[in-house]
């Protein structure tokens, strides 16, 4: 959890049209949170298709 305490120190008091340079790209932190986000929902969506190859279970 150290990651999310340094991550949660950086973007502290910063608003959300603030920008910064990722991957030589100038971007808001707003762009960057959403992307963040949908990576997160991405990854969590790759673990549910494999727990339900392992356990058959599906969502309704």
């Amino acid at each position: 959890m150290e990651e999310q305490r340094l991550a949660d120190l950086a973007v502290a008091g910063a608003a959300l049209d603030a920008t910064l340079v990722a991957y030589g790209e100038e971007q808001s932190l707003r762009v960057t949170f959403l992307h963040v986000i949908a990576e997160y929902t991405r990854r969590n969506g790759h673990a549910d298709l494999l727990r339900e190859h392992v356990d058959g279970v599906t969502g309704s």
